[in-house]
């Protein structure tokens, strides 16, 4: 990836569907991005990014899987839609 970039990544609260639970994960680095999910480790969209960055990332979403569901699982949608901490 470019070292002299940053990437920022967001997720998603715990979602639940088909009895299985979510997480929407998304990284951006300037106008680029990329969404993905976990447990899956997919990524479901990009613009900007090579193929071998979007495969690095869907790696760092398979071995963060556990560390990022725990995080999500503190997401209060709710809160954050007005501004609570």
């Amino acid at each position: 990836m470019k070292q002299s970039e940053e990437i920022r990544m967001t997720y998603s609260g715990v979602i639940t569907k088909n009895n299985q639970k979510i997480v929407h994960v998304s990284f951006e680095r300037g106008k680029d991005f990329a969404e993905g999910s976990i447990p899956s480790g997919k990524i479901e969209k990009s613009k900007g990014f090579t193929d071998e960055e979007t495969q690095q990332l869907s790696q760092y979403l398979l071995q963060n899987a556990d560390d990022i569901m725990k995080k999500a699982q503190k997401v209060n949608p709710l809160r954050n839609w007005m501004g609570k901490d």
